[in-house]
């Protein structure tokens, strides 16, 4: 089964692709990642990523799936992948669906986290974020230790303050309604999830709309 994750920057949908991977025993694809692996790994898409991104482009949408076919056509994902954050406009959709042709193989279901724009201004606001290893925190202060590496002191970015917060929801709105739609004429349709309460919760909703 291969399920594609939506949902706006502090719905969840991260943390919730972890626990649904875990729960079916697939791999949680996404797209920072597969890219940073075929960075450092130096394949032959790796190094046509580098090159845009060391000249401050960004990396093309054909680059990006040709990483994602491979990570898809690995063994590791032969009984299906959760995809976060592969899909973010129209065309890497149409991109995605072209590839998953040629691997024999479809999107069975896209799961859309569904949140009201002052609760996630709430959450991402009161968020802190480790300078060495990147994990969230909510809750916690700047200038508090991480705790978990060793090192990593948290601060808060800039893009967490409430007024960036907005700006980041508008251009998500933006990109990701024509997303919604086209998903709605070519399937499978997009099913919207609560993505208010504990992750159990919120897991609990995930799995019962894939029919566990």
């Amino acid at each position: 089964m291969i399920i594609v994750l939506l949902g706006p920057p502090g719905a969840g949908k991260g943390t919730q692709g972890e626990r649904l991977a875990a729960r079916l025993d697939v791999p949680k694809i996404a797209t920072g990642d597969v890219l940073r692996a075929a960075v450092r790994d130096g394949t032959p898409l790796g190094l046509e990523a580098k090159a845009a991104m060391d000249r401050g482009d960004l990396v093309p949408d054909d680059v990006i799936m040709g990483i994602m076919k491979e990570a898809l056509a690995a063994p590791s994902a032969a009984r299906g992948a959760i995809l976060d954050g592969v899909v973010r406009t129209t065309p890497q959709a149409e991109g995605l669906a072209s590839m998953l042709v040629d691997l024999g193989r479809q999107v069975d279901a896209v799961l859309l986290f569904d949140i009201a724009e002052d609760e996630l201004v709430r959450r991402l606001s009161g968020r802190t974020t480790c300078d060495a290893c990147q994990r969230p925190f909510f809750g916690r202060e700047p200038g508090e230790p991480c705790g978990t590496d060793g090192n990593g002191t948290l601060v808060r970015r800039k893009d967490d303050e409430p007024d960036a917060v907005r700006k980041r929801l508008q251009v998500y709105r933006d990109q990701t309604s024509p997303v919604i739609n086209w998903y709605e004429e070519h399937g499978p349709r997009v099913v919207r999830i609560d993505a208010i309460g504990t992750l159990e919760e919120v897991e609990s909703r995930a799995l019962l709309v894939l029919g566990y």
